[in-house]
């Protein structure tokens, strides 16, 4: 049975995993100024670009459910006192809808973790066979470092999404009683 308590623990997670998020891609951004600077090797140039990019995704991602969390679970625990069908007309399918986004988060994710980690073991064998790297040494670093931020991305969505879940089933159980 969804309570007001369950609502707020649902929002305030969410907003917890948000300040983790936003700091995964601060550090991501560091390590790679930090590398791109200090110490300017193609390995660490190729790793820099995805953890600038998916790093800033992170922040913007990250930020934004920060600062919409509390609205949206003060909107949630009023509807629940003053007007609980609007929990079965609005917030149901907009879980609804959160939680078939996490699908294709989920596999996108995967999918960039395998064909990373392929075309990386594929250069890894490349060099194995040659002792020169050209410019393979900045696409070997470029896709270790995508590999890295799918799995963070991964495991990141993978406890949110089972919050979702949760979530989602007690609302469908409370609409449905």
């Amino acid at each position: 049975m969804l309570t007001k308590t369950d609502i707020e623990k649902y929002f305030i997670a969410e907003k917890q995993e948000s300040i983790v998020f936003l700091s995964i891609g601060i550090i991501a951004i560091i390590m790679a100024l930090i590398g791109l600077l200090a110490y300017k090797n193609a390995f660490l140039k190729g790793a820099a670009l995805p953890l600038i990019i998916i790093g800033i995704i992170q922040i913007t991602v990250g930020y934004t459910i920060f600062k919409r969390s509390d609205a949206d679970r003060i909107r949630v625990v009023y509807a629940y006192d003053l007007d609980p069908s609007t929990l079965k007309t609005k917030e149901l399918p907009r879980m609804v809808t959160v939680n078939k986004k996490f699908i294709i988060y989920r596999y996108g994710e995967i999918f960039l973790i395998c064909t990373s980690v392929i075309i990386a073991f594929y250069l890894k064998n490349k060099l194995a066979t040659s002792n020169n790297w050209g410019s393979n040494e900045f696409w070997f670093g470029f896709c270790i470092a995508v590999a890295i931020q799918g799995i963070t991305m991964l495991a990141c969505d993978f406890f949110a999404e089972k919050r979702a879940l949760h979530y989602t089933n007690l609302l469908q159980a409370f609409v449905n009683k």
